[in-house]
């Protein structure tokens, strides 16, 4: 019988662990590439429907408000159906709003597809829980983190990219009005065909599918037989409620910083928008290594240490988030700007990695209740970032405000430390019966 893979072999694709590795990360890119199409566009998006102050906030808000709930729902779907057939039916449900942003026509129909987008941001938790059951625990905090960074970087990606794709259609001989909208049919159809290349060839386990494993009466790593059985277990346990809210001072600071960060240029230092997506876009790229380095750091200090070592940097992670977001909430100039946010931009990734790192452990009966309710309060507290600004009225007042708010949140990662009994229970393997 296939086991879990002990080691990362980046170039190879013939075990089910690497090819589940390879094409989750390249689901999540295109996911990510998707989620964040719309937000290096907003200058021009902006004129077209003179949208207000407030009526920016309200879409940020809501390309995240959704992610919320659907994050909640695919950890246990996970657990049920397996990451295969929730990552395909993801990619192809997510492809209609993306796809269908394209043709609003006011700001409600705009905000409404928004809305819709969000939910695509829910493949980091499916991504999440396809590395943690493929991988053994020597190596599967640097799986996590790789995955997960690799594929957040299509959100810097879409930053960089978006701008120079919608200028491409205008040089073509199409207005901008017609640009951006065709821009924006793009990732729907990556995602499309993404879901087909997933289904066709991953497999949910190292043993195989969900489905055949049931038929076969073979025990399944996972929460009791899926669904709300794994939700309400990991809902019971303290360090997923902690880990909720350090994800959100790192994870849900990266949303807000995507969502806003080219805009913010373009107003505050008066960029270009080409100019500005570049500068946005260097922040999300920090994924391609920063997030794998967090996991990577975590699982040596592991080695070296314990399972409270993985603790203790996530800790010092935040502690630098926050310290780098309070230097670019004051930057004087455009350079300084940049350079402080790529500053707490690598914290803040390694901050997501380590934390991912510590979600294989906290309750192996219930992997997909744990990683949807951690991963949730990322966009917990994108969402609330989204509201302090609608309420402050002020992009640099909120990322001051929000660099102490990271800072103080880090102490929940040290309340978050495991006791001996509970270091020896996550050490040891769970097989539960479906």
């Amino acid at each position: 019988m296939t086991s879990k893979a002990n080691s990362i072999k980046l170039f190879s694709i013939s075990t089910p662990p690497m090819r589940a590795f390879h094409l989750t990360w390249m689901a999540f890119f295109v996911c990510f590439f998707a989620w964040f199409a719309c937000a290096p566009l907003m200058p021009v998006i902006k004129g077209e429907f003179n949208l207000s102050v407030a009526q920016i906030a309200n879409i940020n808000i809501a390309a995240v408000a959704i992610t919320i709930l659907v994050r909640l729902i695919v950890g246990p779907l996970c657990d049920h159906f397996g990451p295969r057939k929730t990552y395909t039916g993801l990619l192809l449900l997510g492809a209609i709003p993306v796809i269908g942003v394209a043709f609003a026509q006011s700001y409600e129909s705009f905000l409404m597809f928004r809305l819709g987008i969000g939910a695509v941001g829910a493949s980091f938790v499916i991504t999440q829980y396809h590395t943690s059951v493929m991988f053994a625990p020597k190596v599967v905090g640097t799986a996590n983190a790789a995955a997960a960074g690799w594929g957040n970087a299509g959100g810097g990606a879409a930053q960089a990219a978006m701008p120079l794709l919608m200028g491409a259609m205008v040089m073509a001989g199409v207005s901008e009005t017609m640009g951006w909208r065709a821009a924006l049919i793009v990732p729907g159809v990556l995602m499309i065909i993404m879901a087909g290349i997933y289904y066709r060839y991953t497999q949910d386990c190292p043993e195989g599918n969900y489905a055949d494993m049931r038929a076969a009466g073979i025990p399944i790593e996972g929460g009791k037989k899926g669904g709300w059985d794994s939700f309400k277990l990991a809902a019971t346990n303290h360090r997923v409620w902690l880990l909720f809210v350090t994800y959100g001072a790192c994870f849900g600071i990266e949303i807000f910083i995507h969502n806003i960060a080219a805009i913010y240029y373009v107003d505050h230092f008066g960029f270009s928008v080409k100019s500005a997506g570049l500068a946005a876009g260097s922040f999300g790229l920090l994924a391609l290594f920063a997030r794998a380095l967090g996991g990577w750091v975590s699982d040596k200090a592991a080695l070296r240490g314990d399972l409270n070592s993985r603790v203790t940097l996530l800790f010092v992670m935040m502690i630098g988030e926050g310290a780098g977001l309070l230097w670019f909430a004051n930057a004087s100039g455009a350079t300084y700007a940049v350079i402080a946010m790529l500053t707490f931009g690598l914290f803040t990734h390694m901050a997501c990695g380590a934390t991912y790192a510590l979600v294989p452990f906290v309750d192996k009966r219930a992997l997909g209740g744990v990683a949807g309710i951690i991963g949730a309060g990322g966009n917990v507290g994108a969402v609330a970032a989204g509201f302090l600004m609608k309420g402050l009225g002020n992009t640099q007042q909120t990322l001051g405000v929000l660099g102490v708010l990271v800072a103080v949140s880090a102490l929940c990662a040290l309340a978050a430390r495991f006791s001996s009994e509970a270091m020896e229970t996550a050490s040891m393997p769970s097989k539960i019966a479906a």
